[in-house]
């Protein structure tokens, strides 16, 4: 079962400045776009403010009693203002297209990229769900922005613009009129920004929370079902998804205030230009044409307001989404690069304890030296903490005490680009990734060729199946492809061992999913990949451990015993209770 957001550490969101600051860098790599965007809304823009004033002298041509031809001009002027605005605003969507949809793609590989790069202990600190709702959620809000708020936003502001501007070129106490309904605006957006803003960046939190709720539902069916526990992981379900349904029921209501304070603000803002409209046109200041442009200006602007603050909904919500991806994105790259070290490198924990949660520790006080070439095999009871060691020992977690070294040295000290290179780990969780199976070697080797490739899986064992596969290495493996028993993914797994070439080799339960038909092949692979290396066994079955040069006993995170397989049946302590239990079943 996930822990809550309480309990978990959620990656990072970037604050206001930095969010932004990125947007435009990434928008500024296509300016001639840009450019084209920015003239096509200003020129849809300009248009609009033409169909008002021609209104304004059609009254005055009517009321003067002005002939057919004195209409032509005005007329001629809506149809071509028509015209040119339609062909901008075609314009201006187009080219906000090209300059924002290769910027998204930029940033979701950015996020993609820093979420691949970090270690696994960071990700299991902020649960798959927050990085799943990023990548997924987070990138479709501000997409569907993109597609739709974005552009009637843009649009809505260069007409406000305008349009206000036209007030004033009719007269400027016209236009003084239209700005004072601005108090009122402002006051119902500045009750509405400082509630809305953290509605929704708790309304993406939750929408992680879901996600990782479903996930660990769907990950662990099997287990809830075999003890019959279904229903908790349904009320988990249920929690996370009703606490995103009552922010998201919350933020109805808040909007639906707002709109109510909107529509007061649109009704002062009328009464002040008409009220005006009619004191000038009784001093004979302005023509009834000029003051009638002046209404239809004024009330112009309710779409486009309106529409301003219909779309800062999405807005608001796409700006938390895109915060939520810019505080992945902007992590810092690890672009250091992967050195050598002298020598076959010994691997030496000193000291270590490890707890996932404050106060409750898995390890304690464990001490573990691997020599160049030796090979270690982790045996003990479940929960004994076998796994948490090895990820310890292959730099996957950094131990809240102690310290691990590679060749001497701490392993923050190495950095991750050389660990990676020399320290390599296969779990029971192998993962194989849609392409081809030539995709998924060259994965731990780019420059490898058809007979590294062939003679890495000769070593497995995997050629008899590789034989079968229509295409060979280039058949489509995966999701869209063949798919791959659990055995043959872990032999793809250890091929990609040993075209990496390490100096240690970790393997947790590495050969646990082959079944008992599969398993001697899978260990004797395995065997073959830690021959010459040092290498940490996380032993699923005892025959590993017998065949190991030193067996390390665990319990309660504690080691209770150590050495040879022979010497420790032979001393009848834990290992030994442990063996007789292994070949008595």
């Amino acid at each position: 079962m996930s822990a809550p957001a309480a309990e978990r550490t959620l990656l990072p969101v970037a604050g206001r400045g930095a969010t932004t600051r990125l947007t435009l860098r990434l928008l500024a790599r296509r300016p001639v776009a840009a450019t084209a965007t920015v003239l096509g809304f200003v020129l849809a823009g300009l248009a609009g403010v033409v169909s008002p004033w021609a209104l304004g002298v059609v009254v005055d041509v009517v009321r003067d009693g002005g002939s057919r031809d004195d209409l032509a001009t005005p007329v001629l002027s809506i149809v071509a203002a028509a015209l040119v605005g339609a062909l901008a605003e075609v314009v201006a969507v187009g080219a906000l297209a090209q300059t924002a949809v290769p910027a998204l793609a930029q940033l979701r590989e950015d996020v993609l990229d820093r979420s691949l790069r970090l270690d696994s202990g960071r990700l299991e600190a902020a649960g798959t769900g927050d990085v799943m709702a990023r990548v997924g959620d987070d990138v479709r809000t501000v997409t569907d922005a993109l597609d739709e708020a974005v552009p009637l936003l843009v649009g809505s502001l260069t007409a406000i613009v305008f349009t206000a501007g036209g007030l004033f070129a009719l007269d400027w106490r016209l236009g003084l009129a239209g700005l004072l309904a601005l108090p009122a605006y402002a006051a119902s957006l500045g009750w509405y920004l400082p509630r809305s803003g953290p509605f929704y960046r708790r309304e993406r939190v939750a929408q992680g929370e879901r996600a990782e709720a479903l996930m660990a539902g769907v990950q662990g069916a099997g287990t809830w079902r075999a003890f019959g526990h279904e229903r908790l992981a349904m009320e988990q379900v249920e929690r996370t998804s009703d606490t995103a349904r009552g922010l998201a029921q919350d933020v109805f209501v808040m909007l639906t205030r707002f709109w109510a304070r909107m529509n007061r603000a649109e009704l002062v803002g009328m009464l002040l230009v008409l009220g005006a409209g009619f004191w000038l046109v009784r001093d004979g200041a302005v023509t009834v044409g000029a003051a009638t442009a002046a209404a239809l200006y004024f009330h112009r602007l309710f779409n486009p307001i309106g529409a301003v603050l219909m779309v800062f909904d999405v807005v608001q919500r796409s700006g938390a989404s895109l915060a939520r991806l810019a505080g992945v994105a902007l992590l810092p790259r690890d672009e250091t690069a992967a050195h050598d070290l002298p020598g076959a490198p010994a691997l030496v924990l000193s000291g270590v304890g490890h707890a996932w949660e404050p106060g409750v520790p898995v390890l304690h006080d464990v001490d573990l030296a691997v020599a160049p070439g030796e090979r270690v095999a982790l045996v003990g009871s479940t929960g004994a903490g076998k796994t948490t060691l090895a990820a310890v020992a292959a730099g996957l977690v950094t131990p809240t005490s102690g310290s691990v070294r590679l060749a001497g040295r701490p392993l923050d000290e190495l950095g991750p680009a050389t660990v990676r290179r020399h320290v390599a780990v296969v779990s029971q969780e192998v993962h194989v990734l849609t392409g081809t199976l030539r995709d998924n070697l060259t994965l731990a080797r780019e420059d490898a060729d058809d007979a590294d490739l062939h003679e890495a899986l000769d070593r497995v064992g995997a050629s008899g199946w590789l034989a079968t596969l229509p295409g060979g290495l280039d058949a489509p493996v995966g999701t869209f492809g063949v798919e791959l028993t659990a055995a043959q993914a872990q032999q793809v797994a250890l091929a990609r061992v040993l075209l990496r070439d390490p100096a240690v080799v970790v393997l947790d339960e590495a050969t646990a999913e082959a079944g008992s038909a599969g398993a001697r092949d899978l260990e004797d692979a395995a065997l073959e990949v830690v021959r010459g290396r040092s290498a940490v066994v996380v032993a699923h079955r005892l025959t590993q451990a017998r065949t190991a040069d030193r067996v390390v006993v665990m319990e309660a995170g504690r080691v209770v015993e150590q050495g040879p397989h022979d010497e420790l049946v032979a001393a009848e302590g834990r290992y030994a209770e442990l063996w007789r239990a292994w070949t008595s079943s």
